[in-house]
């Protein structure tokens, strides 16, 4: 039974009031976005989320993004009226050290309420899409994923990628709620007003769009009816509104975007809402009825096996890994961006299809689905050509600060791909993947290293990028080597090493081969495998500097700057003392078209480049 229009107006005021307060105390904020969206979130809080305060990671709970972010102070608002922080806690608002940060964060350093990082905005509904997906085919729970959108953020490439996906899908637990408040940060929007124009757009993905009164409190309950019920589509419910909504000074003005009301002012706008008290609390109604659909028996992981000398590509062996991943974790799911077929994910769709999920050439959504998906418990795998997840590094960015639990993995890096030319090597994949706060970045050169490695990415914390070959490579180790995160191996090595070669992925073959001309012109090297890049094995890295004179050589398929190679000077820059002598190998000028030998040779990281590197470093 619903609460009467009157209850939802008080509350709509509280919440009001509460923006205001906040954002004047930490003298900076987004009140009047918050103000516009507040009679929406009133009737959801009270009649239309289903949500265990005490139980936040509870699976049946449905989900709340606030895709506009910066409208933080209504959703802390929200929080206060269900009782889930006080008013002394929301009133720290932005302080350094407070859960209350300025964009909403989960805990640790934010709340256990909000499930993923917001703020850059059109993230908030690709990430629901994840969820959607989760709860829709995996879990088969009736929760839905609520979704508050700015209109401003309508511009966004990623908010149309997760209308066309949650289209396609039959999202019908997926609701988007945009608050068409006309005003941008600067000025008005590009549509303003023009709800229909938004709606005729939206259904042409295969949405269902209801067009409502933002600040009609019974249309807006009767939208979030229609809504639940659920007929195959997903529902976008556009809601024409005021800007700074409830007081007569910031209502649909310009100029007050991102400004605390100034101080002189807040009175007589809390005088205007009526001055309420603060004091009312809500009872949100509990998760709906359900229990998750049962995972299917795990067994333990039995990595393939594969003959040392015989040639398999790392991408091919990453497919490999999943489906062994995925007998021994039914959590396991992966998305691909429409290259199944080279990246080789599509190996587990053959075998669990249920749990493959293809996202089609829409890199934002596919990262950001596996941010979804995360948050309720699944552990997914991404895949794409390494070069286009520079199209979602936002979304990489963003699912670090969210906390999330993703492993991607780029395939078809470097210029070792050979004729397809420059538009699909990936050469600056590594130096933004380290770049990523806590992020795990590996890079196997064999098919056993990435079996193992595949395993262990599925315990890994954080943002975890696995970076795979194109090349058939040949195998290196045996199927009892382990290949801890961290580490690194160790393949050719002697008491006389008068230089270090350390590489990864296609150029370790290359520096295989350049030990072998070196032997047999009376100079010996030490080889190494640095297949983790981050976190890197220093103490392996300054023994070889130690042992071998000083001299190091780095070779990698990469620009120069920000991956292997500098990854490894770190370690001696953070180490102090004296740093060795190192020539650093890497692809400097814009490639072209070849074949991969020839690209290797050209780029001055193959093996003959990596000779007259040593010759030259030991005289």
């Amino acid at each position: 039974m619903g609460h009467t229009p009157q209850e939802w107006k008080d509350l709509a005021t509280q919440l009001r009031a509460d923006s205001i307060r906040s954002t004047s105390r930490a003298g900076s904020g987004h009140p009047t976005s918050s103000m516009s969206a507040a009679d929406l979130m009133a009737v959801l809080l009270r009649d239309h989320l289903h949500y265990d305060f005490q139980d936040p990671r509870n699976v049946r709970n449905d989900r709340l993004i606030f895709s506009k972010g910066h409208a933080a102070p209504l959703l802390y608002a929200m929080f206060k009226a269900a009782g889930a922080i006080t008013d002394e806690e929301m009133m720290t608002l932005r302080e350094h050290g407070s859960r209350i940060e300025g964009h909403p964060v989960p805990a640790p350093n934010g709340l256990p309420y909000v499930d993923v990082a917001t703020g850059s905005l059109g993230q908030g509904l690709p990430i629901g899409v994840g969820i959607a997906l989760s709860a829709k085919y995996l879990d088969r729970l009736p929760l839905k994923v609520w979704v508050l959108l700015g209109d401003s953020e309508m511009a966004e490439g990623s908010v149309w990628e997760a209308i066309q996906i949650g289209g396609f899908y039959g999202l019908d637990n997926l609701i988007a709620i945009v608050d068409m408040n006309r005003l941008g940060q600067r000025g008005t929007t590009m549509l303003q007003w023009q709800g229909d124009v938004y709606a005729e757009r939206i259904r042409a993905f295969g949405w269902q769009v209801l067009l409502i009164d933002g600040h009609d409190v019974e249309a807006i309950h009767a939208a979030y009816t229609e809504a639940e019920r659920g007929n195959g589509k997903p529902v976008c419910i556009i809601a024409k509104t005021k800007k700074g909504a409830g007081v007569s000074f910031t209502e649909d003005v310009e100029g007050y975007h991102g400004k605390a009301i100034p101080a002189a002012d807040v009175d007589r706008a809390l005088a205007e809402l009526g001055n309420p008290a603060g004091t009312l609390r809500v009872s949100v109604a509990g998760p709906r009825a359900g229990d998750p659909a049962p995972l299917p028996p795990a067994s333990p992981f039995e990595p393939p096996v594969y003959e040392p000398g015989a040639k398999v590509a790392t991408r091919e062996a990453y497919g490999d890994a999943l489906v062994a991943l995925g007998r021994s974790r039914p959590d396991v799911v992966v998305l691909d961006g429409e290259v199944s077929n080279s990246t080789f994910s599509e190996k587990f769709k053959k075998v669990y299809p249920e749990r493959f999920f293809e996202v089609y050439i829409a890199e934002q959504q596919l990262v950001s689905a596996a941010v979804g998906m995360q948050v309720v418990g699944k552990v997914p795998f991404a895949s794409t050509f390494a070069a286009f997840f520079t199209r979602a590094y936002d979304q990489i960015r963003m699912a670090a600060i969210s906390r999330a639990n993703i492993r991607l993995c780029g395939s078809h890096a470097g210029v070792s791909i050979g004729e397809d030319g420059a538009s699909q090597m990936a050469l600056e994949d590594l130096a933004m993947m380290r770049a990523v706060h806590g992020s795990t970045v590996l890079y196997p050169s064999c098919a056993t290293a990435t079996v193992h490695l595949v395993a262990q990415m599925a315990e890994c914390g954080g943002i975890c990028y696995l970076r795979t070959t194109r090349e058939k490579t040949p195998v290196i180790y045996g199927p009892e080597e382990r290949f801890p995160v961290g580490g690194s191996k160790v393949l050719r090595r002697s008491d006389n090493d008068q230089a270090a070669v350390i590489a990864a992925g296609i150029t370790l073959h290359e520096a295989l081969k350049a030990h072998e001309i070196l032997m047999e012109q009376g100079i010996a090297i030490r080889v190494i495998d640095l297949y983790s890049i981050k976190p890197i094995d220093a103490a392996t890295l300054q023994t070889a500097a130690r042992e071998c004179g000083g001299k190091l050589v780095v070779v990698e398929d990469h620009w120069p700057e920000g991956g292997m190679g500098d990854a490894v000077l770190a370690v001696f820059a953070d180490a102090g003392g004296a740093h060795p002598i190192v020539r650093h190998l890497a692809v400097r000028d814009m490639p072209g078209s070849g074949k991969p030998q020839q690209m290797l040779a050209a780029a001055g990281i193959d093996a003959a480049s990596i000779v007259k590197a040593v010759r030259a470093l030991v005289g």
